[in-house]
């Protein structure tokens, strides 16, 4: 007969197994699904609705956070999901200001960070904190170095920015301005203005007396419309270029016909139907595509949608290899689960493919852009890929 101490080890023992073996993968989510930022964080709830609700026979429970467009909402939601729902993941922000401010919570609680948002300055440089941030976006010198090639091949040789005043805008600013210089093109004007402005003529005014043969608005989302509909009110001629950070269906019904022609750069996936049939991204974007489309509508991708079905790709991918180390729940499942996400290898989602190492936590390469043109109020292709 067992010793009573015998017995209480064997059953502490079948209790962690049995923890251990139903142990549920909680994944932490903050966007924003309202405020200035609210056309972006839209497509990727609805991207995130689509999620599979288990991952290498693993439940999922999503917890799905508004942080209202706002950095301290940003930091409290980052904070709320570590603390008190004890999430093995955070996916978002969408904004750049916000990844940034949670940067250091994600790494002082060694919690992965996916973030839906754009901006280098959230993965570089790499250091010890960056090290638990990963980004699903294009840099924004690899969406500058087209939109550059773009301009220098159809003549454009004088560019007047306009770009948020902050580190959205600035990031465009530091790749755009170093990329156009190398391929002789001038920048002849350079203004900022807030993401909550109601005006911005004074900027536009003094970009319009220096002639410039294009203009580059380095916005996102609805308010990237200002710029150019005062442009255009005050009859610019020029070409308009945008950025990827447009890809949103509220910037076409807000801008309406103001908008139309418009050049931007952008991810595959938001022109899956018109790619070339070698494009290595068409068939998985098309997928996403079909998918995202079944459920929301026909033409309702955007490119903030397929970022964020990359990070549920990009998180699958990367699970199988954690659970061999330990089970969710715990700090050292946390740790396997970065270093998987580190080591993603030669995996296509629907914005490019991925490639990941200890200095490169975005991964992707040339292959995860093309260029598009807003025709008939819709996204288009227009050159690359």
């Amino acid at each position: 007969m067992p010793s009573p101490l015998r017995t209480s080890l064997i059953a502490a023992s079948l209790l962690l197994f049995a923890t251990a073996a139903t142990a549920q993968l909680r994944i932490g989510v903050t966007i924003s699904t309202t405020g200035p930022a609210a056309a972006i964080g839209a497509p990727t709830k609805n991207a995130m609705l689509l999620w599979p609700k288990e991952i290498a026979g693993q439940k999922v429970e999503y917890v799905i956070l508004d942080d209202g467009s706002d950095v301290t909402n940003a930091v409290r939601n980052t904070r709320k999901l570590i603390s008190e729902e004890k999430v093995d993941l955070i996916v978002g922000p969408n904004t750049t200001p916000n990844a940034l401010a949670m940067i250091d919570v994600v790494a002082e609680n060694s919690t992965p960070l996916i973030t839906l948002a754009a901006s280098a300055a959230i993965v570089e440089p790499m250091d010890a904190k960056r090290a638990w941030v990963f980004k699903m976006p294009q840099n924004d010198s690899h969406m500058a170095t087209i939109l550059t090639q773009h301009m220098a091949d159809t003549g454009i040789r004088t560019v007047a920015f306009i770009g948020f005043a902050d580190a959205y805008g600035e990031g465009w600013w530091r790749e755009f301005s170093k990329l156009a210089e190398l391929r002789k093109i001038k920048v002849v004007a350079s203004e900022r203005y807030a993401r909550n402005d109601t005006s911005v003529t004074g900027q536009v005014l003094k970009m319009m007396a220096v002639h410039p043969d294009a203009i580059l608005v380095a916005a996102s989302a609805t308010p990237a419309v200002l710029p150019q509909k005062t442009l255009v009110e005050r009859g610019y001629k020029g070409r308009i270029y945008q950025t990827h950070g447009i890809g949103t269906l509220d910037f076409l019904k807000v801008g309406g016909k103001d908008v139309e022609g418009t050049l931007f750069p952008t991810g595959p996936a938001v022109v899956a139907r018109q790619l070339p049939p070698t494009n290595p991204v068409r068939k998985v974007a098309l997928q996403f595509t079909d998918r995202y489309e079944a459920a929301y509508g026909a033409g309702s991708v955007t490119q903030f949608a397929a970022d964020a079905w990359g990070a549920y790709m990009l998180i699958a991918n990367a699970v199988p290899q954690a659970l061999k180390v330990a089970q969710p729940g715990t700090r050292q499942f946390r740790a396997a689960l970065r270093d998987a996400l580190e080591n993603t290898r030669n995996l296509t989602v629907p914005q490019g493919v991925i490639n990941m190492n200890p200095q490169d936590h975005v991964g992707l390469d040339q292959r995860a852009r093309v260029m598009g043109i807003i025709k008939d109020n819709k996204f288009a292709y227009a050159f690359g890929g």
